[in-house]
């Protein structure tokens, strides 16, 4: 029983820092911008496709695990049980694996480019890189600005799902371009969720994040503008013509949109209750994003 009760809250955090859930952003703007290329090409190459999608989820992983090394140096994680650095005790170690994350998903997407002799998705992802760094990594900080959830929408929406189309068809398309702002909204949501319940230490480590300037009462409201927007931006390019009406099956999501705003609308200034708010925004990400591609597949 002892060994039981030690072991499962370490698991527990472990699972915390590991984050498998939040891993779906890095698939979906892989997976609409393959579906968007074979709705207007009917070109799908599997090979290419599968790299890409490991790729991504390496090159998260790195981001996922130096934001916890440069969270570090701030103190901003003192109380971030979860922190890779804080279980680990191997600031040095931590480091070093996600850069190893990063050298190999870069490889892959290095293999792409060579296999096509193209180097536009190798540049693309190059940038999305340097977005990612810049979000959390010194001298930039960019997230301590407040200006997170606009690097995450570029580096997620039109840039990730841009390099996805063209290494599929090495062309580009408007109508990707429209996906891709969808995709982005829906990624930055989960951003946006996750400072609610970490408004004190944001607020002690120096970190201005849209919930720090606004306040956990307008941020709610905001949330609601935020993930209401993606419905009507969806309806809006079907009736214009450049998405399939098959892609309203994104609508699908509204339940997990509306328990959000509800959540947060309740709970905001309550971080123990709140806490869990970005789990429903990786929720209504992953079956809005996943339903569009559908769409456009079916369509």
């Amino acid at each position: 029983m002892t060994t039981k009760q030690i072991l499962y809250p370490n698991t527990k955090l472990w699972m915390a820092a590991i984050k498998p859930p939040m891993y779906s952003v890095a698939i979906m703007p892989i997976w609409v911008g393959t579906a968007v290329a074979f709705a207007e090409t009917k070109i799908f190459n599997a090979v290419v496709f599968s790299i890409f999608l490991a790729a991504a989820i390496l090159i998260l992983a790195w981001e996922n695990i130096s934001n916890d090394v440069f969270d570090s140096e701030t103190g901003i994680d003192l109380n971030k049980h979860h922190s890779l650095v804080n279980l680990t005790g191997k600031k040095s170690l931590v480091f070093w694996l996600g850069n190893l994350c990063l050298g190999l998903g870069l490889l892959g997407i290095l293999a792409i480019a060579f296999w096509q002799q193209d180097p536009t998705v190798i540049g693309i992802i190059s940038v999305c890189c340097g977005l990612g760094y810049m979000y959390q990594g010194p001298p930039f900080r960019l997230g301590y600005q407040g200006l997170g959830e606009i690097l995450c929408f570029f580096a997620f929406g039109p840039l990730g799902m841009g390099a996805a189309y063209y290494s599929q068809t090495q062309t580009w398309s408007i109508t990707n371009l429209a996906a891709s702002a969808v995709v982005g909204i829906a990624t930055s949501l989960i951003l946006f969720c996750s400072h609610f319940h970490q408004v004190k230490d944001d607020i002690a480590a120096g970190k201005r994040s849209p919930i720090v300037r606004l306040g956990t009462a307008k941020g709610a409201l905001v949330l609601i503008g935020f993930t209401a927007s993606i419905y009507p931006l969806t309806l809006l390019f079907v009736l214009s013509g450049l998405f399939p009406v098959w892609t309203l099956l994104s609508w699908v999501s509204l339940p997990f949109a509306i328990k959000l705003c509800r959540h947060v609308q309740e709970n905001h200034n309550q971080p123990e209750k709140v806490n869990n708010c970005k789990f429903i925004a990786v929720a209504v990400h992953f079956w809005s994003c996943l339903l569009l591609g559908v769409g456009f597949i079916l369509g």
